[in-house]
């Protein structure tokens, strides 16, 4: 299919599946925002891993630990989704864009490479990152893409919950002690940018996402869903109490939108060049995991060829 007619194609609102003929660019595309959608999931579980031990309540240690489980299957979910894509010369399947991650060619959310220092942060990541995570993907399950567009009913769905359980331990806090409240507010003022900048850069500064706009695999730019995003996050600030971090923040009557300070860039590209404050530990973390666990792996393998074996001998 000639690259004008698939771009007419998709433009109609049709999907692509595996295997229809899709341009390469196309193709690459997916592959890299999938693979990258994945990754983020399989690395945002280390964050709130390092609270499971600590979980003020066997209530909450719960509640985080089914949260990091459905992280965990969005991974899965995604992986098989890129994994159609694999034409045997793009490298798309699983073992070669998981070991992209590993050597720290292929990117993740740059969220996750902040630390969580207190148990409000775990409220802060339901409330922010999450949310901000569900205005971006709900409009994925409308992308051109069909196993991509599917994967993410499912994924939008438990995301809402995510951040449910996010906004309700911050109101929890909000509502105790004046430490407490304290806490929360920290967290809000260490997450907030970096949750901002989640959406990725300007969208005068990012080529990809017009392509991807092109292609129907996002259908809202950067800029406008981050504004969105600030727009019904402020509110919920407000509510609790807390102050948002940015001075210049103010309600423009004239175009019915929060004004908002200019975001910290420099920040976002020394985080993407592998400088944020946990980058390397993250690596090093699903590296050690990837050594120590390989058996398990390698076990699955063998029992799987032996059973198909013994199928065949049946």
């Amino acid at each position: 299919m000639e690259n004008n007619k698939f771009l007419d194609y998709v433009q109609a609102e049709n999907k692509v599946e595996p295997k229809d003929v899709m341009p390469e660019d196309y193709r690459k595309l997916l592959v890299r925002q999938i693979s990258q959608h994945a990754h983020s999931e399989i690395v945002g579980m280390l964050p709130e891993a390092n609270w499971i031990s600590r979980a003020p309540s066997l209530r909450r240690k719960m509640a985080l630990l089914a949260k990091i489980q459905d992280e965990a299957g969005h991974g899965l979910y995604l992986y098989a989704a890129s994994e159609t894509l694999n034409n045997g010369a793009n490298g798309a399947d699983r073992d070669s864009t998981y070991n992209d991650m590993l050597s720290g060619k292929a990117k993740y959310s740059s969220i996750f490479n902040y630390p969580t220092l207190s148990w409000a942060d775990i409220g802060a990541i339901g409330w922010l990152v999450d949310g901000a995570a569900i205005m971006n993907q709900v409009m994925l399950m409308g992308n051109s893409y069909g196993p991509y567009s599917r994967a993410m009913v499912r994924i939008c769905k438990e995301e809402s919950f995510h951040q449910r359980q996010g906004y309700e331990i911050l109101m929890t806090l909000c509502k105790g002690t004046k430490e407490q409240k304290e806490l929360a507010q920290e967290a809000l003022n260490r997450f907030w940018w970096p949750a901002l900048m989640m959406f990725g850069p300007n969208d005068s500064d990012s080529p990809n996402s017009q392509k991807s706009m092109n292609y129907k695999v996002k259908r809202e730019s950067n800029d406008d869903l981050r504004q969105r995003f600030i727009d019904v996050t402020v509110s919920q600030a407000d509510f609790l109490g807390l102050k948002v971090p940015d001075e210049n923040l103010k309600w423009n009557e004239e175009r019915q939108h929060y004004d908002f300070g200019a975001l910290p860039w420099d920040e976002f590209m020394e985080v993407l060049k592998g400088n944020g404050p946990c980058n390397k530990k993250r690596l090093e973390t699903k590296n050690k995991a990837q050594r120590e666990n390989l058996w398990v792996k390698e076990a699955a393998i063998a029992f799987a060829e032996k059973q198909n074996v013994m199928s065949k001998i049946a």
